[in-house]
């Protein structure tokens, strides 16, 4: 029996680009956080920098073997990523964002995971509700850009580490920076950003205290997007400062 293979090849190559023209339109109906590559030169158009991010929170380049909990997963980005180095399980999180409380939705995250042929798994859960009984305990535990949106910081630090195996990586906002003892800046209403879901911001020593408080022994800072030298002035100035720092039980 013969065929014709040309043909074949040819209505193979137009289901192709039909499917990746559907993929496109979808992608167009989502407003994205994050940019993240689909493959076939298709990129979400997210409004953050998160590939600038991915080198500034030093995810280990081998994650194989390591389970990884993505806590305020949004997109998914850092998710996709981790399991991209090797993650044999990756969790990622979310609630306010995929809620649609702000102006994001969980709409990107599982077209991005469809489109990736993605195992990352998902888990609807506010952070205060997150425990050893409600996730699991990991390896590597991602918290990036979130701690400043919790009314209750250390509680909200206590249950990160709860379910904190060894490494944490973290990125937050950072504040009263002309403050050499721990101390922590108040965000009322929309102060920080235009903001209403921003509340608190520790300066470094209060963040260094807080999570050895909460158990961590380790705590190594590795970038900032703040002065080194800080005057009193701008203790009455609310400004976007930020740091990244990993820590270890």
């Amino acid at each position: 029996m013969f065929w014709n293979r040309k043909k074949d090849s040819h209505a193979a190559a137009t289901d192709a680009s039909g499917d990746a023209q559907a993929l496109r339109a979808e992608v167009e109906q989502i407003r994205w956080w994050h940019p993240i590559d689909l493959g076939g030169g298709l990129v979400t158009p997210g409004i953050d920098v998160t590939p600038a991010r991915l080198a500034e929170i030093q995810m280990p380049d081998n994650l194989a073997g390591l389970s990884v909990l993505d806590i305020g997963a949004w997109d998914g980005f850092f998710s996709f990523e981790a399991e991209r180095r090797g993650a044999r399980r990756v969790l990622a999180t979310d609630s306010f964002c995929w809620d649609g409380g702000g102006w994001g939705s969980k709409k990107g995250f599982e077209l991005a995971r469809r489109a990736l042929h993605s195992r990352v798994e998902d888990k609807w859960i506010e952070v205060l509700d997150l425990s050893p009984d409600t996730v699991g305990v990991f390896d590597v535990v991602l918290f990036l850009g979130v701690l400043y949106h919790m009314k209750h910081p250390l509680l909200a630090l206590e249950r990160v580490a709860s379910v904190t195996a060894g490494h944490l990586i973290m990125q937050t906002q950072v504040d009263m920076l002309a403050v050499n003892r721990p101390a922590m800046a108040f965000y009322p209403g929309t102060e920080l950003g235009g903001d209403p879901t921003n509340w608190f911001a520790p300066n470094p020593p209060a963040l260094k205290a807080m999570l050895e408080t909460v158990g961590f022994r380790t705590i190594t800072f590795l970038s900032k997007s703040f002065p080194d030298t800080v005057s009193l002035d701008t203790l009455n100035t609310v400004q976007p400062n930020h740091v990244t720092l990993h820590a270890w039980k």
